[in-house]
């Protein structure tokens, strides 16, 4: 990442009208905005099948990419398939700086976001939070709820412990 303002865009949220992702971004292109829309993989139950479906990170919102002082920002409120742009009182409210950045690195080949990386049974692990943070073990079993069953050396003996995904790194 580079420094605040010279390599790094500045990104907006904008809320769009229901189910108006597609039809905002393509006439925010169109003015010269940079869009970006995180989505999700959602596996569904349908009866008998499942299914996977992409959903939105964060739903009826959309990222814009501008430079306030040079971008004709004020006609974003007025694109259709926009309701408004996220402002205080007339200026526009930047999201948290490397948000975006942070959030397209985690990107995988099908352009959805990853929030955790992908563990399997075997995977070495870090532990990164909580009472036994810093710890390193193995996964020895996935469970639900976004949690794993890990085996941690501790005091010279394999002990099972269990961790949120969001709390564990590989290594």
């Amino acid at each position: 990442m580079g420094v605040r303002g010279v390599t790094e865009e500045h990104w907006y949220l904008v809320q769009v009208k229901p189910n108006g992702y597609l039809l905002a971004e393509r006439n925010l292109a169109r003015q010269g905005f940079t869009c970006f829309q995180p989505l999700l993989r959602v596996t569904e139950r349908r009866g008998a099948q499942f299914r996977s479906t992409s959903r939105p990170l964060f739903p009826g919102y959309l990222f814009v990419a501008f430079d306030p002082a040079r971008a004709p920002w004020r006609k974003i409120n007025s694109t259709a398939g926009v309701v408004r742009l996220l402002t205080l009182g007339n200026v526009p409210q930047e999201v948290p700086w490397g948000l975006v950045a942070e959030l397209r690195a985690r990107l995988d080949a099908g352009g959805h976001v990853t929030l955790v990386d992908n563990l399997d049974v075997g995977d070495r692990v870090e532990i990164q939070s909580g009472p036994f943070a810093g710890f390193l073990g193995q996964v020895a079993r996935l469970a639900p709820e976004a949690r794993a069953h890990l085996l941690v050396d501790l005091m010279g003996r394999q002990a099972q412990v269990t961790a949120k995904l969001a709390e564990l790194r590989k290594s």
